[in-house]
C-alpha cells in the first residue's frame, strides 16, 4: 500500500527513457490458510551466481520433455541454502495466468487501506466466460481486495481485467515490473487474449529465471510491505486451480502458495513457493509450452517437473 512508491517507480522509468534518448481455468485445491515466512530477502544478482545443481536434472528435465513432447521451462531456488537449479530458465514462455500474482501485486503497491475497501461496479456485458467470482457479485460490485483474492486464488479473468483496469491497462503492469526491476516480461493484452501462446510470438511472455526473480522480490522481498505480502500469500495458499500441479509434485506436509496458468498450445504453468517442513521456501517456476495447436495443458508434466527440481535440491 504505498501510493507514494509507485508515484517514485514511474517518475524512475519516465527519468530513465529521457536519459536514454539523450545518451481458465483450473479445478479445486487444499492448503493451509497460514501465510509463508516472509523475512526480506534480497535479490540475487543472477541465478547463476548461486551453487547450482544441474547435470542429473537436465537429464531427467529432458526425458521428460521427449515424453510429453513439450518445451519445459524450471527454475527453484532454495532460499535456504541458496541453491539453485535451472532448465531453460533464459527461454520466454507465454505466462498465461500467472501474471495475476504480479498483478495483484501491483494493485496492492499503488492501493491504500481505503483504496482496497473501494467497491468496483461493473456489469454482465463486462463478464468473461471464466468468472467464478464475478459472475455472483454483478448486482453489489466488489471491493478491490475481493477482486485481488477472486483473481488469485479462483483465476477470475473478470476479476483480473478490473484490476489492469484500474492500473491503467496492460502497460501500466508492464511499466510496475519494470519498476522492481523486471526488463524481460511482455505485458501486451487481457484475458483471454493473451492465452493465445502462439509459437514465436513474445506478447504476454517472460522466462522462468524472471519470474523466480520477480517472486523472491515480491513475496519474501521488501517490494510489498508487510501487510501486502501477507495478503498475496494467503490468496496463493488459497489457489483452486493447482491440484495436479505444482502441489501434486511436492512431499506431503509442504506448504505450497502458487497460481497457475493455462493457453493455447498446451501451455500449462505454476508458479509460486513450496515450504518443507522447517526451512525457509523454495521459490518455483514450471513453464509448459508446445509448437501444436491442438496440444492440451499436462497437470502431470508440471508435477513430474516439480518432483525433479525438488528432489534434486534435496539430495
Amino acid at each position: 500500500m504505498r501510493g507514494t512508491r509507485w508515484t517514485a517507480l514511474v517518475v524512475g522509468i519516465a527519468l530513465g527513457a529521457v536519459l536514454v534518448g539523450c545518451s481458465g481455468p483450473d479445478a479445486p485445491s487444499g492448503g493451509t490458510s497460514r501465510p509463508v515466512d516472509s523475512a526480506p530477502a534480497p535479490r540475487p544478482s543472477a541465478l547463476t551466481a548461486a551453487p547450482t545443481v544441474s547435470a542429473n536434472a537436465d537429464s531427467a528435465f529432458a526425458a521428460l520433455e521427449r515424453g510429453s513432447d513439450a518445451r519445459l521451462g524450471v527454475v527453484a531456488v532454495d532460499t535456504e541454502s541458496g541453491t539453485t537449479l535451472a532448465y531453460r530458465g533464459g527461454d520466454r514462455f507465454p505466462f498465461a495466468s500467472t501474471n495475476k500474482v504480479f498483478i495483484a501485486a501491483a494493485v496492492l503497491d499503488r492501493s491504500s487501506a481505503a483504496d482496497l475497501d473501494t467497491v468496483v461496479h461493473y456489469d454482465r456485458g463486462d463478464l468473461l466466460a471464466y468468472a467464478p467470482v464475478t459472475a455472483r457479485h454483478v448486482d453489489t460490485g466488489m471491493t478491490v481486495l475481493e477482486l485481488v483474492d477472486a483473481a488469485v486464488s479462483m483465476s477470475d479473468n473478470t476479476a483480473a481485467n478490473l484490476l489492469v483496469e484500474r492500473l491503467g491497462g496492460p502497460d501500466a503492469v508492464e511499466a510496475w515490473l519494470r519498476g522492481i526491476g523486471d526488463r524481460t516480461t511482455r505485458v501486451d493484452r487481457l484475458e483471454p487474449e493473451l492465452n493465445a501462446a502462439t509459437p514465436g510470438d513474445v506478447r504476454d511472455t517472460s522466462t522462468p529465471e524472471q519470474f523466480a526473480a520477480d517472486l523472491r522480490d515480491v513475496l519474501l522481498g521488501d517490494v510489498l510491505d508487510a501487510d501486502d505480502r501477507r495478503v498475496l500469500q494467503r490468496a496463493m495458499l488459497a489457489t483452486t486451480t493447482g491440484d495436479g500441479t505444482i502441489r501434486a509434485g511436492v512431499p506431503s506436509g509442504w506448504r505450497v502458495a502458487d497460481k497457475t496458468g493455462t493457453g493455447e498450445y498446451g501451455v500449462r504453468n505454476d508458479i509460486g513457493l513450496v515450504t518443507p517442513p522447517g526451512r525457509r521456501p523454495i521459490v518455483l517456476v514450471v513453464m509448459t509450452r508446445t509448437d501444436r495447436p491442438d496440444a492440451g495443458p499436462s497437470d502431470a508434466l508440471v508435477a513430474e517437473a516439480t518432483r525433479t527440481a525438488v528432489g534434486a535440491l534435496r539430495r
